[in-house]
C-alpha cells in the first residue's frame, strides 16, 4: 500500500465530532502516521484553559488507531461513510505527559507501529506514539489496541 497524504481521519475511525481529536493528517501509510489537532475551547477535554491527559492520551490513541484501521476501509469510500469498525485500547503500556497544551495551541501526534497479529476476528497492535507542541516533546506512550469490525 502506497503512503497517503492531507487525509481525512475520518475515513479511518469510528470518532466524530465532539470526540474526533484529530483535525489533519498529513501523513499516514502501513507502520506509520502523523497527525495534528488544534486545541479549541469546546474540545470535551479542556480544562482550565488546557487539554487534559485523557485529552492528550485519546489523541494519541485515534493517531496510533488509523494505521491498523485504514486496513479495514475500501480505498473507494473517501468520506468514511461505510465506516464499521471499532476500536479499543486493551492496554496502556507506558504514558509519560511532560506538558499540557492550551486553548489556541496546535500539536502534532506521531505513531509508529511495533507489532501486528491478525485474525479473522480481529487486530491486536503496539504502537508507540510521541505528541510536540512547538517541537517540543510533550507526551510518549506505548498502547495495545484491538480492532474489529461490527
Amino acid at each position: 500500500m502506497e503512503a497517503r497524504t492531507n487525509i481525512d481521519i475520518k475515513n479511518f475511525l469510528p470518532h466524530r465530532e465532539p470526540m474526533l481529536m484529530a483535525n489533519v493528517t498529513p501523513y499516514l501509510d502501513e507502520t506509520s502516521v502523523e497527525t495534528c489537532f488544534k486545541v479549541e475551547a469546546s474540545c470535551i477535554f479542556v480544562k482550565n484553559g488546557y487539554l487534559s491527559e485523557t485529552g492528550l492520551i485519546e489523541n494519541a490513541a485515534q493517531t496510533c488507531a488509523t494505521i491498523v484501521g485504514q486496513s479495514f476501509f475500501d480505498d473507494k469510500d473517501k468520506d468514511g461513510n461505510k465506516n464499521k469498525v471499532v476500536g479499543y485500547i486493551s492496554a496502556v503500556k507506558k504514558v509519560e505527559v511532560f506538558a499540557l497544551p492550551k486553548v489556541g495551541d496546535t500539536i502534532t501526534t506521531k505513531g509508529e507501529l511495533i507489532s501486528r497479529y491478525d485474525n479473522e476476528a480481529f487486530s491486536s497492535c503496539t504502537i508507540a506514539s510521541e505528541t510536540f507542541r512547538n517541537g517540543e516533546l510533550i507526551v510518549a506512550c506505548t498502547l495495545n489496541f484491538l480492532i474489529h469490525e461490527v
